[in-house]
């Protein structure tokens, strides 16, 4: 038998929380659930989370302080929640690493597709073979069958699901102009709302892992009023 997938909600609103948590068992979704940071850390520390769901406005240490400890010691796929309409959060929360975020109120039909798409983008969903072979470009090698970025110097490189989809989607598209639009729907799988960043934040984050000097990118080019364009040659291994 396949394990369910096991998700953490941290959400101290008792009527969400309740409500979200009987909607994705129903959905064959394994739920723990927490109403602080503290609480959340003890069932992390017990193990086998797939993905956790954090709301920003929590009492006491807040989503996106737990968000930022969560990214500096695994890269467990996270989704944040926020009742905040102001972009900014949405961006803080990408910034903090991530995978997406979801603002309150919402469907939770679209909670359970986006815990999906996140799982499918870290592996922890099946999901077609991809095609082709490892890709390299500038002593980069990307292998989408493991999941694996290793350096010109051959060390393994630790990336998001969302970055790593991104940088396939990238490396599958060499020298062609992408616009946020696109890359969004190529990697998200959803339509972008007027001021989403999210696709901004990944590709920071990107450079930060990869360029020489991130405020010089040489990989990832910004195109003005057309969106980026990954400038290397990409070959198959």
């Amino acid at each position: 038998m396949t394990t369910p997938t096991h998700v953490l909600l941290v959400e101290d609103d008792n009527d969400i929380s309740v409500l979200v948590a009987r909607f994705l068992r129903a959905n064959d979704i394994r739920v723990s659930t927490a109403t602080h940071a503290e609480e959340a850390d003890k069932v992390l520390a017990a193990g086998g989370i797939d993905l956790a769901i954090l709301d920003i406005m929590l009492p006491g240490e807040d989503g996106l302080s737990l968000c930022r400890r969560l990214r500096a010691s695994s890269n467990l796929p996270v989704i944040m929640l926020t009742a905040k309409s102001e972009d900014i959060d949405r961006i803080i929360g990408l910034e903090m690493g991530a995978d997406d975020y979801l603002t309150k109120p919402f469907n939770p039909r679209e909670l359970l597709a986006r815990i999906r798409a996140v799982l499918r983008r870290s592996g922890g969903e099946p999901t077609k073979a991809p095609d082709g072979q490892p890709l390299t470009f500038d002593g980069w090698r990307l292998d989408p069958n493991v999941r694996q970025l290793l350096s010109p110097e051959g060390a393994r490189v630790a990336l998001t699901g969302a970055e790593f989809a991104l940088l396939l989607v990238f490396c599958q598209r060499p020298r062609r102009v992408l616009s946020r639009d696109q890359l969004i729907d190529l990697t998200q799988g959803r339509v972008s709302g007027p001021f989403d960043r999210s696709i901004d934040v990944l590709v920071s984050r990107l450079r930060q892992k990869m360029e020489k000097d991130p405020r010089q990118p040489l990989l990832f080019q910004t195109i003005r009023s057309g969106g980026y364009m990954f400038s290397p040659q990409v070959s198959s291994a």
